[in-house]
């Protein structure tokens, strides 16, 4: 049954609503919605429109639902309703009956799609934000791998001057983390929560939307609602983000297809990203890089129609924002496809560096650094630029190189050359003279390229209900190793609160968590951090937060059980007796596996003596 039917007093005929139905390509946001829902939930039983047993109930069956939609995500496009919101609801009334009627109360549809929207916006961009990452380091790895090669560099797609394959590579990593500052920055605008907005004008109960923001992941609630349930510019600037990145991976595709042809031969790339022909049998097609370069013309059609649709809208919804969704559905896959194909491309490459070396040297590629010999011989750049002109026009009418020129042809032209002009023009000199940053010199290019490794984004935040799957994989991989209590999932779910994260590039690394105690006494607990991870500081940057949190809760002492006191005591905690502890903490003890045998150390920081200042959201390490 539509959520509008009331209203009508028939249905809408079957043309209509094939028409008119979005869970065709909305079923996508099916985990988003039922996210929202239970955080929803959890507003409304503040604001005491739900029980305690009917907000457990429901955030329950809600839970189940996940489970079921993510073991199965495709049914729920086949469900019939018109939308997914529909489908959750009508999902969510077959399990609880009339108490799933409840949960729609304050809120509207538009307010909810524009929250699922920018919830699956936002796990979408993570997951491309590590695309990125993965691909600039296979080009890393490439780079490091043909350090030395030799490159022609090309101005006009003539020859210009000689660079290292090496420095080519780091080009794209340059783009690259253009585009990855693109997307955070995108990510940041868009990370407002407009849930609580209603249809236009906002919500009639008191809801916390500052701490409904939280609960879903979102830095703040946002700010209006007629602009909250009509806003779009986060889909054009991911269709615009994904435009300028596609079009980098053009670029990319297009260098390397020329660098495969048989005309330059300077790369060979692997079976598993080309194809033959069916006509000739010799054909080894580059149709991977062919489709990165034809699907870039499919993500700018998506921003152009994304512009067309919005362009003169009135404020607030409108049915034609239900266009904005199968554009971006379909771009930012395709970007994260795209980006992933060029991984592959990258990881399979082969280059020939004796081609690449002798295409270097022709071309009469170190005509700069000829004009440069005689500007260290006093003559001005302008006339020696003149001078080298004339030398070339000599070495093309022999058919010769510049450094195959005689001493007599040299000074034939300018009587400043000298022997030593030669060593000035042997291909590595020429390479080696580009000592400036940016440069294509041996240390200019190793110097990019371990910058480069060591970037990494560290970013520390109080935890959401998205994070529950990798604080539970954290906690269970530590637990079974014994170094922390196990914890049941539901049990996180309802103390999301407590816990902090850190994510590194995007993704959840580390966990911990502030428990507070009847007495007021706090504990820092369920500490881990990824061991594949290989970024250190996580650890401090999770105690100082919950410290902060600590201080800001007006709390007086956190304490600590640890098998590392050397880590808290560089932090400030101080060792103190286990008998000190209250019978609380320590009933936790019945569940240790080294319960017999424990040798955790008890460690105490008071809070009222402390200076905690704040830490900065994101590191550089």
């Amino acid at each position: 049954m539509a959520l509008w039917g009331g209203r009508f007093s028939s249905g809408p005929d079957e043309a209509f609503k094939q028409f008119n139905d979005s869970l065709p390509f909305d079923y996508v946001m099916a985990e988003q919605d039922i996210i929202g829902s239970v955080a929803w939930a959890g507003a409304l039983n503040r604001v005491d429109v739900l029980t305690d047993d009917e907000h457990q109930r429901l955030v329950a069956a809600l839970y189940e639902l996940l489970e079921e939609v993510q073991a199965n995500p495709g049914s729920v496009a086949l469900s019939g309703e018109e939308d997914i919101h529909s489908h959750v609801e009508a999902a969510l009334i077959n399990k609880v009956g009339d108490l799933g009627k409840k949960l729609h109360t304050g809120r509207s549809r538009n307010d909810q799609v524009a929250t699922d929207f920018r919830l699956w916006c936002k796990q979408t961009a993570s997951t491309i934000a590590e695309a990125l990452i993965a691909t600039k380091q296979s080009l890393l790895a490439l780079a490091e791998r043909e350090f030395g090669t030799v490159l022609p560099g090309y101005t006009h797609l003539q020859r210009a001057q000689p660079v290292l394959f090496s420095h080519w590579c780091m080009a794209y990593v340059e783009m690259l983390e253009r585009d990855a500052g693109r997307l955070q920055d995108a990510v940041k605008r868009m990370d407002q929560c407009p849930l609580g907005s209603g249809a236009l004008a906002g919500t009639a109960y008191a809801i916390d939307r500052e701490l409904l923001a939280q609960d879903l992941g979102f830095a703040q609630a946002t700010r209006n609602s007629l602009d909250a349930v009509s806003d779009r510019d986060f889909v054009v600037e991911l269709l615009s983000t994904a435009s300028i990145s596609m079009l980098h991976l053009s670029r990319f595709a297009e260098d390397l297809i020329f660098y495969n042809s048989g005309e330059a031969g300077f790369v060979e790339l692997a079976d598993n990203v080309t194809s033959g022909s069916s006509l000739m049998p010799q054909k080894k097609n580059p149709d991977a890089l062919e489709l990165i370069r034809g699907k870039t013309g499919r993500v700018f059609g998506a921003m152009s129609a994304m512009m067309m649709t919005l362009k003169s809208l009135p404020l607030a919804y409108n049915k034609d924002m239900q266009e904005d969704k199968e554009g971006l559905f379909d771009a930012l896959p395709t970007w994260l496809a795209c980006l992933h194909m060029a991984q592959s491309c990258i990881k399979g490459i082969k280059v020939n560096g004796d081609k690449t070396r002798a295409a270097a040297q022709g071309g009469h590629a170190n005509a700069t650094e000829l004009a440069d010999y005689l500007v260290a011989k006093g003559i001005p750049f302008r006339e020696g630029h003149h001078i080298v002109g004339q030398l070339v026009q000599v070495a093309i009418s022999e058919g010769k190189s510049l450094e195959q020129l005689t001493l007599e042809q040299f000074q034939a032209v300018s009587s400043v050359i000298d022997e030593d002009v030669y060593p000035v023009l042997e291909l590595d000199a020429c390479l080696q003279a580009r000592q400036a940053l940016g440069g294509t010199s041996q240390q200019q290019v190793a110097h990019a390229i371990k910058h480069a490794k060591q970037q990494h984004c560290i970013t520390v935040r109080d935890a959401n209900l998205h994070d529950v799957e990798a604080i539970s994989e954290l906690i269970q991989y530590w637990a079974k190793v014994g170094e922390n209590l196990p914890r049941a999932k539901s049990d996180m779910v309802h103390s999301i609160n407590e816990f902090a994260v850190t994510e590194v590039n995007g993704k959840v690394t580390g966990c911990a968590s502030l428990y507070i105690y009847d007495t007021g006494l706090a504990e820092i607990r369920s500490l881990g951090v990824n061991p594949e991870c290989g970024v250190k500081g996580q650890g401090r940057m999770l105690v100082d937060h919950l410290l902060i949190k600590a201080k800001k809760l007006a709390l007086k002492r956190v304490i600590v059980l640890t098998r590392v006191p050397n880590f808290f005591a560089k932090l400030g905690f101080e060792q103190s007796s286990k008998d000190s502890l209250p019978e609380k903490v320590m009933k936790d003890c019945e569940l240790c596996l080294r319960k017999e045998n424990c040798d955790e150390v008890a460690m105490d920081f008071y809070l009222q003596h402390a200076s905690v200042g704040e830490i900065p959201c994101k590191l550089i390490a």
